[in-house]
């Protein structure tokens, strides 16, 4: 399959994502975002290679899954940060609920030893901890500078911290800070 293929291939994927379940707290909107693993409520079945075919992709599979719309997004209370971004070394202002917020909404109970992959449509996936998703203040940006994130930019969904606010990762060069911020995120998976 090229590149141009699989990138069609990944839209359908999305969009079939997005009809396989929808938040109970959403509008019915296409699912922005899935978490699969050590799930304390769910609200969507098991993987389906028909529909779910970037998740294929990306060697995922579930039996149970919390997917959640722009509006159960919108819906939880909303943070501001501002960090400088490697891409222009400019300060933005991102907005988007708290990760620990997003993960409450499907019964997870974030402990500090907690493992978390972040997986990205791109196939990037980053594994942080519930520590690290707690003390650095991950959002799960919905908005840059007034906008909503764009897919095909750095959304539709970006976890990501102020890394201007963390003397240990503001000492570090801008294409050092966000190692663990995948844009594009689509998929939260819960190790434990």
């Amino acid at each position: 399959m090229n590149k141009r293929d699989f990138m069609g291939a990944a839209l359908l994927a999305a969009s079939g994502a997005a009809a396989a379940g929808t938040a109970k707290a959403g509008s019915g909107g296409p699912v922005l975002l899935t978490l699969t693993g050590a799930l304390g409520k769910t609200n969507r079945g098991q993987f389906d290679p028909g529909r779910d075919i970037l998740m294929g992709k990306h060697k995922l599979a579930f039996t149970q899954a919390f997917s959640l719309d722009f509006a159960a997004l919108a819906g939880l209370p909303a943070v501001t940060i501002r960090p400088t971004l490697e891409y222009d070394g400019k300060v933005h202002t991102l907005r988007g609920p708290l990760l620990t917020q997003v993960l409450a909404l499907a019964g997870i109970r974030l402990q500090d030893g907690s493992k978390l992959a972040l997986r990205a449509l791109d196939g990037y996936a980053a594994s942080v901890s519930g520590a690290e998703v707690r003390d650095l203040r991950f959002i799960v940006a919905t908005h840059i500078d007034g906008q909503p994130l764009a897919l095909g930019g750095l959304g539709p969904l970006w976890a990501v911290f102020d890394a201007d606010r963390v003397p240990a990762l503001a000492a570090k060069p801008l294409n050092e800070r966000f190692g663990n911020c995948p844009w594009g995120m689509y998929h939260i998976e819960v190790l434990g």
